[in-house]
């Protein structure tokens, strides 16, 4: 479906790109060749022409720089190059084919400006050599969808939390727990053993110290 779409734009932008650039160079000489005449000059009246001028260029670049297809710079460059190649076998004939005293807007257009002076041969050969790139043959490498990240477990303020094993996903839980903080050569005291009728919220026995003991003797 591409290239039938590329296709059909050649078939459009050749025409079309002939229609302004013919008004852009007539416009053009016309208007400097009379600026001549007189002595002096107003920019303004390049205004125009240079319009028909830079549209035809974006048509040109867009047909021949994006990378949909290469059928429609392939279209739209034979029928440019056309005409030129034609006055080597009948220029004559060529000539009296193209359509004379026509006008577009107002203005006079002389479709066989562009022929004689080769500017759609040159615009043919370039639309040409963009079909050379065996990439534009090609589709577009579609970007593969990557695997979505595991989630990491949050506390309750939804924060990620740090003390949870690498993978979040359970399988690790078996593993060695993190560290507590203490130091590995520092041991750590076993709470004392409850008895069986003693509250488990009264305070634990206060372990034996000798110098209370010495006190004790003392007195």
């Amino acid at each position: 479906m591409r290239h039938l779409w590329s296709f059909l734009a050649g078939l459009v932008v050749a025409p079309v790109t002939w229609v302004l650039i013919t008004l852009g160079q007539d416009g053009s000489t016309r208007t400097i060749g009379r600026w001549v005449e007189i002595g002096t000059s107003n920019t303004a009246n390049l205004i125009e022409p240079a319009v028909y001028l830079a549209v035809a260029g974006i048509l040109l670049g867009l047909l021949g720089t994006l990378r949909f297809s290469p059928l429609g710079p392939l279209v739209a460059g034979l029928l440019l190059i056309t005409p030129y190649v034609g006055m080597f076998v009948d220029p004559f004939e060529v000539r009296d084919r193209i359509p004379a005293n026509r006008e577009i807007f107002g203005d006079p257009l002389p479709l066989h400006l562009p022929v004689q002076n080769g500017t759609l041969f040159l615009i043919g050969v370039l639309l040409l050599m963009a079909t050379f790139s065996g990439q534009r043959w090609r589709r577009w490498p579609r970007p593969v969808a990557g695997p979505v990240p595991a989630q990491r477990p949050q506390d309750d303020t939804g924060a990620d939390r740090t003390d949870w094993p690498q993978g979040g996903n359970g399988a690790d839980r078996d593993s060695t727990p993190p560290s507590l903080g203490y130091p590995d050569d520092t041991p750590t005291e076993p709470l004392p053993r409850r008895t069986a009728g003693e509250s488990p919220w009264s305070a634990p026995p206060r372990p034996a110290n000798r110098a209370d003991e010495t006190t004790t003797d003392l007195r």
